[in-house]
């Protein structure tokens, strides 16, 4: 029985070093994508008058940055509720992976949007977005 406990606490152990990994994971993802964006909308904005265009280009990309790195941050809530799960801990990752998935939804759509309007596509994009759940 103690060799049980102790393989069940060193994957309970690993379970919690991969979460930490995934999380740090989709947190940098964040962070690369919040640093790109302002690095090349401060070289945008000193090398052109209007930042319109490109404006939205740098919006689209970053928002593509946060919603893989939400996609990591839920992956990492998914994994740490895998192990023996409380109702505490169910209910905190239900909560954490609708706001997660709301804020995805609307990443997505506004980025289709956004690219539909820079390629003047009259279309409604919304049915060709589809928000990531991850559940």
């Amino acid at each position: 029985m103690s060799g049980e406990s102790v393989s069940g606490a060193g994957v309970r152990e690993l379970i919690g070093w991969l979460v930490h990994l995934i999380e740090a994971g989709g947190a940098l993802i964040i962070f690369v994508g919040a640093v790109w964006a302002f690095a090349r909308f401060a070289t945008t904005g000193l090398r052109k008058r209007t930042l319109i265009g490109e404006f939205n280009k740098i919006r689209l990309s970053l928002g593509r940055f946060l919603v893989l790195g939400l996609e990591f941050q839920l992956a990492g809530d998914v994994l740490r509720t895998a192990v023996a799960p409380s109702f505490t801990e169910i209910g905190r990752l239900a909560a954490i992976a609708a706001i997660r998935t709301v804020l995805n939804f609307f990443l997505t759509r506004e980025i289709a949007q956004e690219r539909a309007e820079m390629e003047g596509d009259p279309k409604d994009p919304l049915p060709h977005a589809t928000a990531s759940t991850s559940l």
